[in-house]
């Protein structure tokens, strides 16, 4: 099966038919031009979308993905972003191997058609040159023939007629010579261009023509056969990834199998624990006897806080002191009207039950957070506190391997000058020594809250008590002098009062300076709080700001209020002298309502 021999006089339709192969092809490299472009803009929205619900970096949503589920989910964002990749290499490889190869097929089929149907159309136009010769040699000798036939007869003719005269007949016989002559030359030059044609003519029917054909039909063929490669490389493209997109189903299958409804349920309570006990039962208060209030281990519910709050600030019975602030032994003057001013702004804010946790809720208000994280509830504080040290102790470790790092340079200058000034180094080295000390501080004094919530109480040396006191010095607030409680004191009644805004309540700060000087003297002859339980100071502590009480390493004291979450606990040693001391100070012993002795470090 040849189309030289089958398709010898089809010259035209072949030349079509070629043309619309190329056609085709170009239609299908267009095909997976386009589908590539799907591919790109389906792994685009596809990243886009995972993109889209990927968790904000340092914000709370990032640190709801502790749970299962949640993980499970950003694995599936994950997994789909892996998924677009591989649409992503479909579009490439079908590019690469499929559109590029075939788009530099075409422009080469094309060059080879062009001169396959160049050479056929030379050879035609040959063959159109003999068959035009012959005709015209053909034309000739049937010219010369007639006319040596007319010739002839007028010879005949001529010697016939009696009346001619010699010389006109020889002249007719040579005239027929002549013309009998030219019809032979045509005769033999047309025989020869006849002869020439055939030959010509076979050539081209049997030789030429198939030759060509067949060049055009090999291509075409391979045009076809390279055609069905492009397909079969479109599937293998698409089966290559097939794999790995099946990794990235079975990813987001063992995600989805990962999730543990328990253990994210464990996650809510150590996201939400607060550490305290639940309120024991409310004790009958006898009115018709004198009150008699005592302080409960688990006072630290929203219904206990405010029954104290009432009792300490509402009643007449009430002997806590303003924190930090020294009795003060004036004379009592009539302050009715202020008493009830107060009672009614106690009221309004009836949780914060002392000045501490005052401050603790202007804190809060004002959108500020403990160095200590003494706002948070103790199981909270503690987790803060152990990740504050983490945190301490990573950039402790990379200020110590920039170190090391600075130190092998400088001994390597030092063996080699040629290298570098080793004394070049002594400034950094110092800087990162001074920032490794600051460091340590700084993890030193997270590390001693942290022990003080967990109830440790290590042996320290003289050296870490200094340390520690100076932590609670520049840190506890109790440490402030009355001028700086008053003032603060201010604040909180501008930003905690019901009615009116704050920027009222701030411009009539004298008459709030005169409301908390008046209740310091409310306060005055109030009788004394009952002692809870005692306690037993293991370090010297000397209380030189307002509000404090020093203490001696062995003493052993009463203990009229515990702490409150702040750091201090307040203490009595005769019925005139009381005040405040750090609990990290002292070893405290509750009485029989407390739920056992406690050290607090």
């Amino acid at each position: 099966m040849s189309w030289g021999t089958e398709l010898w006089d089809q010259f035209d339709n072949l030349e079509k038919h070629t043309q619309w192969g190329i056609d085709i092809l170009e239609k299908y490299i267009k095909f997976v031009k386009e589908r590539t472009e799907i591919e790109l803009s389906y792994a685009k929205q596809l990243r886009n979308l995972s993109k889209k619900y990927q968790p904000k970096k340092n914000s709370k949503e990032e640190e709801e993905y502790r749970y299962t589920a949640c993980k499970a989910f950003l694995s599936t964002l994950n997994e789909t972003n892996d998924y677009a990749g591989q649409h992503e290499v479909i579009s490439e490889n079908m590019t690469s191997q499929i559109t590029v190869e075939l788009a530099r097929y075409v422009q080469e089929l094309k060059q080879e058609r062009k001169s396959h149907f160049h050479e056929g159309r030379k050879a035609q136009q040959h063959i159109e040159t003999c068959w035009k010769q012959l005709e015209s040699s053909k034309r000739r000798f049937e010219r010369d023939c007639k006319e040596a036939d007319r010739a002839q007869q007028y010879f005949e003719k001529m010697d016939a007629d009696i009346n001619v005269t010699k010389a006109d007949v020889e002249k007719a016989r040579q005239q027929a010579q002549i013309r009998h002559q030219m019809a032979e030359d045509s005769k033999a030059d047309y025989s020869s261009i006849l002869q020439k044609f055939n030959h010509e003519q076979r050539e081209y029917y049997h030789s030429h023509i198939p030759t060509i054909f067949q060049k055009i039909q090999e291509m075409e063929e391979r045009r076809i056969v390279r055609m069905g490669e492009s397909m079969k490389t479109y599937a293998e493209v698409d089966r290559q990834v097939v794999p790995i997109i099946g990794k990235c189903l079975d990813g987001i299958a063992k995600a989805a199998e990962s999730i543990d409804q328990k253990n994210d349920s464990q996650l809510v309570i150590e996201s939400y624990k607060s550490g305290f006990e639940p309120p024991g039962d409310i004790e009958f208060e006898d009115y018709t006897q004198p009150m008699k209030r005592t302080v409960s281990d688990n006072s630290l519910s929203n219904s206990r806080g405010e029954g104290k709050a009432e009792l300490k600030f509402g009643g007449k019975s009430k002997g806590k002191l303003w924190p930090f602030i020294k009795k003060n032994k004036s004379p009592k003057q009539q302050k009715e009207p202020l008493s009830h001013r107060f009672n009614e702004f106690m009221t309004s804010k009836p949780k914060i039950h002392c000045f501490r946790s005052l401050k603790r809720g202007l804190s809060l208000k004002l959108g500020a957070t403990p160095e200590d994280f003494s706002n948070l509830p103790p199981e909270q504080r503690r987790k803060k506190l152990q990740q504050k040290v983490d945190e301490l102790n990573k950039d402790i470790q990379k200020e110590m391997d920039q170190r090391d790092a600075i130190t092998k340079m400088k001994d390597v200058y030092l063996k080699n000058p040629q290298m570098g000034d080793p004394a070049s180094l002594d400034h950094k080295l110092t800087e990162v020594s001074q920032n490794i000390e600051k460091l340590r501080l700084e993890a030193q004094k997270f590390e001693a809250w942290l022990a003080e919530v967990e109830g440790r109480l290590p042996a320290r040396s003289e050296q870490a008590r200094r340390q520690s006191g100076m932590y609670d010095g520049q840190t506890a607030p109790p440490v402030n002098n009355c001028a700086q409680d008053r003032e603060r004191y201010s604040i909180c009644t501008a930003l905690l009062s019901p009615s009116g805004s704050v920027g009222e309540e701030l411009t009539q700060e004298s008459e709030v300076k005169v409301l908390a000087t008046d209740f310091d003297d409310e306060f005055d002859d109030e009788e004394p709080l009952p002692a809870i339980g005692t306690c037993k100071a293991l370090y010297t502590f000397d209380g030189q700001n307002e509000g404090t009480i020093s203490v001696t390493e062995g003493e052993t004291l009463y203990v009229i209020e515990e702490d409150k979450g702040d750091g201090w606990t307040r203490i009595r040693r005769s019925e005139d002298e009381e005040g405040y001391v750090p609990t990290s100070y002292v070893e405290v012993y509750l009485d029989k309502n407390a739920k056992g002795a406690k050290t607090y470090i």
